[in-house]
């Protein structure tokens, strides 16, 4: 997602898109997947942002671990912290609306009727921070660029286009094999436009610490390599009195410090190094605060309700391991985490248990299936547990008491039907005599006192369970490559679905490195219910086959799920002020925040 909309010149309503055996439409300052978009041709600003914001300021910002690039288009490298910063695309999401896009780097957008292809005709004034225009051979080399050498999540996103071709001194038309995927023309506007003239003489896929131009609001102003990166805001923007852009980006410098220990940042924070934090640790939350910075009010504690869809957070098991490949051994292992008490004793009694790979939304399978998810699901029935149609799902539970005699017994039980037998105290294959052993690979020390109490339940199933800490390179190396056993992982969701579910479930995708089929699902009724949701012709339809997904993936325990929350706990500062009324999804920190001038003055004379 990216920025936001201007009024259509009068002239540019006379363009029209022809697309064969489709009647054209004009040129529209946005596009939706489903519906009406709800800020007319005409708006002035976001709602969730304030017009008249001062700019100035710095921010400091912290993140965990390090970085070697700049480029955070590829797969090699970790790119630095905020470093989509200095780029734009062709159009920018609304952060109050489900998949709505606006006009940025493009005037218009104008949609085939059949949804066939779609057309952008550039802004005139759109340019690089060199000065050079923004053209549409920057777009489709971009297009073509991404798809080919960049992440290969790209070529998922783009598999269903045919082409891209310029269509007019200003107009990029991109071309769709069908009409069958009504989110793929919103797809297209967040493609990232990268200038063309830059690469003539740099190698796209390779890492650089070489700031890379862009046309956005920042730019790079200083990198220390693997310690901290700082973006200037670009004085001169060329968007910066668009309306998708007034009441944004208001910060003058943004700077990234990175460390390697959480409990450094949390002290770093109340000694004042950093600026602003999200916390989403429970434990820092309750007790760590009671220092004389929040009781005098130099720190302000903040919880602000979000409709943001939380995805899943779950300990995920790589299928492709042998010993994961049954999936009454996924199951077992779900009776072994005792989520009651790890809530009690070590979340305080915060967050709320995960139930869906779509949490938090209308999405979310719930109860048992509605007649319409069964109709979506009948033809695969026999394919499928007979669960997904008879029994609503919920991940095993205990009384909290650290009492999982119950479920204990119940794992071994699901253990001996798949093949494993209690052998004095370790549990071993029946057939081969290998006892059953795995590594929980974490990539944030503070993980380790939940995963703790979870290996000593499978110590007493017989499990031998071992904790391994990496750093951040080798985490992502090792999940780029399929090479764990367990990890614990977040897997985020939109409001709208769609290609991207290909690149988290589909078969395809689960021996492709760098994709997010971290659980390595290869099932075609899987791939089948994902085609059904990228094609849902309307809202209904796509909530329908998102549902029928969701429980085909909860009954396969292909993950242990853990919690989520509709509450983003923050704290910060006292030099900040934020707009009145928030946005549905999203925080929007850097967005539409600001320093307070008088604030700032404040906390300087604060004792």
């Amino acid at each position: 997602m990216t920025k936001t909309g201007k009024a259509i010149l009068a002239a540019v309503m006379c363009l029209y898109l022809v697309a064969p055996g489709a009647r054209a439409q004009t040129g529209s300052h946005a596009v939706t997947a489903h519906g009406t978009p709800k800020y007319g041709p005409d708006f002035k600003h976001f709602d969730y942002v304030n017009p008249d914001a001062p700019k100035g300021g710095e921010v400091k910002l912290a993140t965990y671990g390090s970085f070697d690039s700049l480029n955070p288009f590829i797969l090699r490298g970790s790119p630095a912290g905020g470093a989509g910063l200095p780029f734009e695309t062709l159009t920018v999401g609304s952060n109050d609306e489900v998949l709505t896009q606006y006009g940025l780097l493009a005037e218009t957008i104008a949609v085939a009727d059949d949804r066939g292809s779609v057309a952008f005709t550039l802004r005139p004034q759109a340019r690089f921070h060199d000065g050079r225009p923004v053209t549409v051979e920057d777009v489709i080399w971009s297009f073509e660029t991404l798809r080919d050498k960049g992440h290969p999540t790209y070529r998922t996103y783009y598999a269903d286009v045919a082409k891209a071709e310029k269509t007019g001194e200003r107009t990029v038309t991109f071309t769709f094999r069908n009409g069958n995927n009504p989110e793929l023309p919103v797809i297209m506007g967040q493609l990232p436009v990268l200038p063309k003239h830059v690469f003539e003489t740099r190698d796209f896929a390779s890492t650089t610490l070489e700031p890379i131009v862009g046309s956005g609001p920042y730019r790079v102003a200083d990198v220390q390599p693997g310690r901290s990166i700082t973006y200037q805001r670009v004085a001169d923007w060329w968007g910066k009195d668009l309306p998708v852009n007034r009441g944004r980006y208001n910060f003058d410098r943004i700077r990234f410090d990175y460390y390697r220990d959480l409990d450094v940042v949390f002290e770093a924070f109340k000694a004042g190094a950093i600026d602003f934090r999200v916390e989403n640790s429970s434990k820092n939350w309750v007790t760590g605060y009671d220092v004389p910075a929040v009781r005098e009010g130099r720190i302000i504690r903040e919880e602000i309700k979000h409709q943001d869809p939380q995805g899943m957070q779950a300990f995920v098991f790589n299928s492709r391991r042998p010993i994961f490949a049954d999936r009454r051994v996924r199951e077992a292992l779900n009776y072994l985490f005792d989520y009651e008490w790890t809530r009690a004793n070590l979340s305080y009694g915060l967050f709320q248990r995960t139930k869906s790979f779509f949490a938090n939304s209308e999405l979310a399978a719930t109860g048992l299936p509605t007649e319409a998810e069964v109709k979506v699901l009948e033809p695969f029935r026999g394919k499928l547990p007979e669960e997904v149609f008879t029994k609503p799902y919920e991940p095993p539970k205990t009384d909290g008491s650290g009492n999982i005699r119950q479920n204990l017994r119940t794992a071994l039980g699901l253990l001996k039907e798949a093949g494993w037998e209690l052998k004095g105290n370790k549990l071993v294959n029946a057939k081969t005599g290998e006892p059953m052993r795995f590594e929980i690979l974490l990539v944030q020390a503070d993980m380790e006192r939940i995963t703790q109490p979870f290996v000593r339940n499978l110590e007493r199933a017989g499990i031998e369970a071992g904790i391994r800490v990496v750093d951040t390179a080798q985490y992502q190396n090792r999940t780029d490559n399929f090479d764990f056993d367990m990890i614990i992982q977040r897997m985020p969701q939109s409001l709208s679905p769609g290609n991207e579910q290909r690149d988290y479930w589909q078969s395809a995708k689960a021996d492709q490195p760098g994709s997010r089929n971290l659980a390595g699902i290869k099932d075609p009724v899987v791939d089948q219910l994902i085609e059904t949701l990228i094609q849902a012709p309307d809202r209904d339809s796509l909530v329908t086959a998102t549902k029928a997904l969701d429980r085909v993936l909860l009954w396969g325990w292909y993950v242990i799920p853990q919690w989520h929350d509709d509450v983003r706990r923050v704290a910060y500062w006292n030099r900040f002020s934020h707009p009145t009324v928030a946005p549905k999804y999203g925080l929007a920190f850097v967005d539409t925040w600001w320093v307070d001038p008088q604030k700032t003055a404040a906390l300087k004379t604060a004792p």
